[in-house]
């Protein structure tokens, strides 16, 4: 599972890092409305890890800024890419 804090109305989608080594902060430009941040969450994050949209669930806050993902078949890079997070 991975824990995400998603700020929407970014002016860039990005990772803004960690808080709290628990949940990536993650910067969404679309709004939250109508699940607009949901499905940039998902498009930004298969498109940055180059893994299927199909492959992220988000599996609980949907409705709230903290969500919990799971993420089928992760690619190696992306293992690494959170562990240095995590390591920072």
């Amino acid at each position: 599972f991975l824990w995400v804090r998603v700020v929407p109305r970014a002016v860039k989608d990005g990772i803004a890092g960690v808080m709290d080594k628990q949940a990536l902060k993650i910067r969404i430009q679309a709004p939250p409305v109508e699940g607009k941040a949901n499905a940039g969450l998902v498009e930004f994050l298969s498109k940055l890890w180059n893994i299927p949209r199909s492959n992220i669930k988000i599996l609980s806050g949907a409705t709230g800024r903290t969500k919990r993902l799971r993420i089928s078949s992760p690619t190696d890079e992306m293992r690494n890419e959170l562990l240095s997070f995590v390591n920072d």
